[in-house]
């Protein structure tokens, strides 16, 4: 009898039109790779593990490749563009700023799941085809999501290179911290225009198969100022969930009209991602200059009262300013960082869970106020 390797049960997968194994990476393109790859390797404490540039023969584009446990981020610069993927991602730093082209997804058929994809509605951007090198086979497909943003799907289980071919192993920029900032990405938020969100819903359903898991509208996901709504979708294992906002009409400009504005349309807002230590990733994290956002005291005042006993102290989430909620599956815990980049677009998250499979509705009002404060101090609100 044939053993697999895949402790996915054999009736789940053959129910699942559009399986996946999870995050592949995110890849970004900016103004330049090398100087980013440096900020992620030392403020976020991710280690380059691969590279691929004019050394080793790609004369067009710089791309390092950076993880921190099951996290992959790919940055990617044009040395000198002279094809038409070239130039798009030299018009795209031109026109958004720093940001993420490509939510890339690990799936067990590139070809099944592109060709499912595309049978449901979804624009092909690359038909599968194999990519080689000493190292092994990978087969990739390309699939266009919201704003100019695409999903890989990525092949990867005849492959064991140290990221994808044409890349070569690279080491570290600077030695990574013995204790993982985070160690997987928990989801990847993207901000649509308005009307548009439950138009991407419908696409997620219809194309990859992947089902509505929680949805913010209302007085969930409103200040005195500003609103939004939100629902998220994810694929049935919950391994890949995309939380999808769009504005909606209020007093003044959301966080949402604010990042349409200045990235110039759709995309990716923020990363989650997953740490088993949240204190620790943020004691370290600020220490080497990454700026979060700020939590008024008054938000520690009752906390206690409807979250409960945590892992972490009060007298702790109040020192680091870390949120907390609980709901019926348990609580967790996190924090978001300014912006990035010097446009108010791109930010992180991070989150620790504990039973917890939400997003912290407890908190929106009180994130929401904070972002404002700066949105305001921006010129923006």
């Amino acid at each position: 009898m044939t053993q697999t390797t895949d402790h996915t049960p054999h009736t789940a997968r053959q129910a699942d039109p559009f399986p996946v194994k999870g995050m592949d990476a995110v890849v970004f393109a900016v103004g330049n790779a090398k100087q980013a790859a440096h900020y992620y390797s030392t403020a976020f404490g991710m280690k380059r593990v691969a590279y691929r540039g004019p050394e080793n023969g790609c004369r067009e584009t710089a791309s390092y490749v950076l993880e921190s446990g099951g996290a992959r981020f790919v940055l990617t610069t044009v040395i000198k563009a002279t094809t038409e993927h070239g130039r798009f991602l030299a018009d795209h730093v031109a026109r958004h700023g720093d940001g993420c082209v490509d939510l890339a997804i690990e799936v067990p058929d590139a070809r099944a799941a592109y060709a499912y994809a595309v049978a449901h509605g979804a624009t092909g951007l690359e038909e599968p085809h194999e990519v080689k090198d000493e190292h092994g086979t990978a087969v990739l497909a390309a699939i266009a999501t919201y704003g100019e943003t695409r999903h890989t799907l990525v092949e990867r289980g005849d492959y064991d290179g140290p990221y994808l071919p044409g890349y070569v192993a690279a080491d570290p920029i600077v030695e990574p911290p013995a204790q993982r900032n985070f160690q997987a990405i928990d989801h990847c938020v993207g901000n649509v225009e308005l009307g548009r969100m439950n138009e991407w819903v419908a696409f997620y359903n219809n194309v990859m198969g992947f089902t509505n898991m929680k949805e913010f509208v209302g007085d969930d996901i409103a200040t005195e100022y500003s609103a939004l709504m939100s629902k998220v979708v994810a694929d049935g294992t919950r391994k890949v969930k995309f939380p999808l906002n769009e504005p909606a009409v209020a007093k003044r400009k959301s966080q949402i009209d604010e990042y349409l504005e200045f990235y110039g349309g759709a995309g990716m807002q923020h990363i989650a991602l997953a740490t088993n230590d949240i204190v620790a990733s943020v004691r370290a994290m600020r220490a080497a200059g990454v700026e979060f956002l700020d939590t008024p005291d008054t938000y520690y005042d009752t906390l206690g009262q409807w979250v409960g006993e945590t892992r972490v102290p009060l007298d702790t989430l109040r020192e680091l300013k870390i949120l907390a909620d609980r709901d019926e599956d348990g609580y967790l815990l996190q924090i978001f960082t300014k912006p990035v980049q010097d446009r108010p677009t791109v930010f992180f998250e991070l989150i620790e869970r504990h039973g917890s499979m939400g997003f912290g509705k407890g908190n929106f009002k009180a994130l929401f106020e904070a972002i404002e404060r700066e949105q305001e101090r921006r010129g923006n609100l």
